[in-house]
């Protein structure tokens, strides 16, 4: 999972994965790199760096220069990753109103259900929305002003 994180942490950036892009026609050069996309030498070494730290690319020496690759293996097991996640098909129903609202097909709760994230924690949100101070429902759910559990 750690890898799986940071390699999809590593092609949330545009240059990045431009220069994904870039590698997967052909090898270049930190050069060539720079030229294609209009940014500087360190600039594209810095993200080179950042995709080798995740696995997604390898560098080669050849003669002056190290030319870089897109390592094809490692997306193809990112690829295989998503597949999974994306047949997952078990869902997992909750007790809060405002996580059910955002999940396909699901069951709303009926009387005073709360949300697993602070409100079942009687030393937090003393078990009861009417009994949340506004501090505590903000520190849970945010700045909505509202408690979300209740409707």
């Amino acid at each position: 999972m750690e890898s799986l994180v940071k390699s999809l942490k590593a092609l949330a950036d545009e240059k990045r994965f431009r220069i994904l892009q870039l590698l997967g026609a052909g090898d270049l050069c930190v050069g060539a790199l720079a030229g294609r996309l209009g940014v500087s030498k360190p600039a594209v070494s810095q993200h080179l760096k950042i995709m080798r730290e995740a696995g997604l690319v390898k560098g080669e020496k050849r003669g002056y220069w190290v030319h870089y690759m897109v390592d094809k293996n490692a997306l193809m097991q990112i690829a295989e990753k998503l597949q999974k996640l994306s047949e997952m098909t078990e869902y997992q129903e909750t007790v809060c109103w405002r996580i059910n609202d955002f999940l396909p097909d699901a069951n709303q709760q009926k009387g005073d259900a709360m949300c697993r994230n602070c409100c079942q924690q009687p030393d937090k949100l003393k078990d009861k929305p009417e009994g949340c101070r506004p501090e505590q429902i903000k520190e849970c759910h945010g700045d909505g002003g509202t408690h979300p559990c209740t409707k």
